[in-house]
This record gives structure tokens, C-alpha cells and sequence, in this order.
């Protein structure tokens, strides 16, 4: 197990942030350099867990194919070690429906230095009728 950082709330809020701001522009470089190396990152409870920051960031690259219009937000870093979790909110407008997809759920990590190690994000997504 390595040592979480002095100030971890802000170091993982900035590896949160980091993220969603990958998200948010469809760049899935920025999304997977938060990871580390070998990280595993979970779609979902029952999906098959996606491993190394390649397959993360190939998991990924389709976002603005597929995703239009994006926000994303994060609620309080809660950490214990070098855990840590919190709320996000993801909104966007499907490219070939148009259809605005609101996604809300909570993500928890594990670190190793300055990097996440694993991700698993537990979400419930709706549909805005217009």
C-alpha cells in the first residue's frame, strides 16, 4: 500500500476534476492519463473490468462519436487512505437521437502515488423527454 498524498481531498478532487474534464471534451487521453499504468477501471457492478490505461483510454475514445453537449460534476471528496469516493453527475445530448441523457451516480477509487489504481462507478441513467 503506498502513502496518500499530505492533502489528499484536493489531490483526488483534482484527479476527479481531471476526468470529467476528459469527459467533458471527448478527449480520451485526458480521461486515462489520471490512471495509473496498470489501473482496472469498472464500468459498472456487472461489467467485466477493464484493465491498463490503454484499454481505459480505447474504452473511452467514443465519447464524441457517441456524446454531444456534456457536463460533468462532482460532489465532496469523502477519502480514507488512499480511498476515496464521491457523487458526479453527467449530462449530455445523444449525437443521433438528440435525446438529453442525465447520468447520476457515485464513483469510488483506489490510489497508488498520484494516480488512480482502480475506478468503479455505480450510476442510474434517464432519459429528458422533450
Amino acid at each position: 500500500m503506498t502513502t496518500p498524498p499530505a492533502e489528499p481531498a484536493a489531490a483526488f478532487a483534482t484527479l476527479v476534476a481531471r476526468f470529467g474534464e476528459g469527459w467533458e471534451k471527448g478527449n480520451a487521453d485526458v480521461m486515462a492519463e489520471v490512471f495509473a499504468e496498470d489501473a482496472v477501471f469498472l464500468s459498472g457492478p456487472f461489467e467485466t473490468p477493464v484493465r491498463g490505461r490503454t484499454a481505459i483510454r480505447d474504452y473511452w475514445r467514443d465519447v464524441p462519436r457517441e456524446q454531444a453537449e456534456i457536463a460533468f460534476r462532482y460532489g465532496e471528496i469523502f477519502v480514507v487512505g488512499p480511498w476515496f469516493a464521491t457523487e458526479y453527475k453527467c449530462t449530455f445530448r445523444r449525437r443521433r437521437t438528440g435525446e438529453a441523457v442525465v447520468v447520476r451516480g457515485a464513483l469510488f477509487c483506489e490510489t497508488s502515488g498520484e494516480q488512480i489504481s482502480e475506478m468503479r462507478l455505480y450510476w442510474e441513467r434517464s432519459v429528458r423527454r422533450s
